[in-house]
């Protein structure tokens, strides 16, 4: 029987929101003598004695947390944006503690969650390999022996002497899964950032993933809002809502949960966002409608549907920039990619301070089914600056002619409007 590698006790994690301290004096000194005693925070909203005042001043990520992983467990963490997955994560790898509740790990672990994390800018793409095992407790000739296979995984041979402050974020991805995964971890931990990486590196990622998990018994913790690389590695499943578990068990059921009671019954076709001034650029809004249609009509087959994004630039002149979007089906699917610099490449050249509203269309070509649409603004080998995924939900549907039914569907995502010529010969 596998034994359990992952045990997590009644798990919180509390942030303050916009302080450094309670305001108080006394609030302070309340709250350091209590961790002195080992008591609970009494300033704290997970003690019984919390208050209105700061209530308003603290944030739950996490809530009330249980659950097990066995060895060999592949275990897929999934929830709509500020969940609480990306948290869960950092307290695995050490990275932040729990506010309260306890974390129990037994064996190395190697965790890839951010562009760059555990990398040095100023080494080497090769310094940082050595420093990264040196990290995980390998000695010099163990990493001798994985060198190559790491390199050769990355796939940035003509790079690898190069500091890694100008790397793209691809490179930087690549290099961090490479080194996480072939340096003999337990347990490897994956967030969402590799989705940075493009559609092959990823379908790589995925296969190693599974290969060291199935042969070597690894266990592998994996964060993901694609559904579909989600039920292909994992088969384990865990949901999470506003900081607690809501789902747990086959990777299927969850997933199936999550669609059906998140996703399909729930269309979102606009949506804002707060500016973040302390970034270049800010997308602040996206909406999705029918043209030539009420906004809030039904979605179906026969029509063309528009786009509008509303994006702010905080700098003058702000060069390489652009902004992605991404539609998906509700598991996963990518049913295609599209930038606002493929047809306008004068943008790279640099974009002026301001507010901007940028509109595309997706002509009648979308089959029936739910779809989703993710959005980010980046820069040109510096990779994402902002990602919002899966932030529009909407669903095409058949039309009805003369109080009937038409169906215009076959199957596949792409509905086929294809030319037949006929002739005898």
């Amino acid at each position: 029987m596998a034994q359990i590698v992952i045990k997590v006790e009644n798990l919180h994690k509390e942030y303050k929101l916009g302080v450094i301290n309670h305001g108080y004096l006394m609030r302070d000194l309340q709250s350091w003598w209590a961790r002195v005693r080992g008591k609970e925070d009494p300033n704290s909203l997970i003690s019984m004695y919390h208050n209105v005042d700061v209530e308003k001043k603290s944030f739950l990520a996490l809530k009330d947390i249980n659950f097990e992983v066995k060895q060999g467990d592949r275990l897929g963490i999934i929830g709509k944006n500020g969940a609480g997955k990306s948290t869960l994560l950092k307290i695995l790898s050490r990275i932040t503690s729990p506010t309260k509740g306890e974390v129990k790990i037994k064996g190395r672990v190697s965790s890839l969650l951010e562009v760059g994390t555990g990398f040095h800018p100023e080494l080497t793409g090769r310094e940082n390999i050595y420093l990264n095992g040196s990290i995980l407790g390998m000695k010099r000739k163990e990493i001798d022996k994985k060198l190559d296979e790491i390199i050769d995984f990355a796939g940035i041979e003509k790079h690898i002497d190069t500091p890694v402050k100008r790397y793209s974020s691809g490179m930087y991805v690549r290099l961090g899964f490479a080194v996480a995964a072939h340096l003999d971890p337990e347990i490897l931990i994956v967030d969402e950032v590799l989705a940075v990486g493009d559609a092959e590196f990823q379908k790589k990622a995925i296969g190693k993933m599974e290969d060291v998990s199935t042969n070597e018994g690894r266990t592998i913790l994996f964060v993901s809002h694609n559904m579909a690389s989600v039920r292909r590695l994992c088969n384990k499943g865990i949901l999470i809502k506003e900081g607690s578990i809501i789902q747990t068990g086959d990777m299927e059921e969850v997933t199936d949960f999550y669609l059906s009671e998140f996703v399909t019954d729930n269309q979102v076709r606009s949506i804002s966002f707060e500016p973040d001034k302390s970034l270049p650029m800010s997308i602040t809004g996206i909406e999705i409608y029918a043209k030539g249609k009420n906004k809030d009509a039904i979605f179906d087959i026969t029509d063309t549907l528009c786009v509008r994004i509303r994006y702010s630039v905080y700098e003058d002149n702000l060069a390489g920039i652009n902004i992605g979007f991404t539609l998906s089906t509700n598991d996963g699917v990518i049913v295609f990619y599209s930038w606002d610099v493929d047809n306008n490449q004068q943008l790279l050249k640099g974009r002026l301070k301001g507010d901007y509203e940028t509109e595309f269309e997706i002509p009648e070509t979308l089959n029936l089914g739910q779809y989703l649409i993710s959005i980010n603004c980046g820069r040109v080998n510096v990779g994402a600056i902002q990602r919002f995924v899966n932030c529009i939900a909407f669903e095409i549907e058949n039309i009805k002619v003369d109080g009937y039914t038409k169906s215009f569907s076959r199957g596949g995502f792409i509905k086929s409007d294809i030319k037949w010529n006929f002739k005898r010969i």
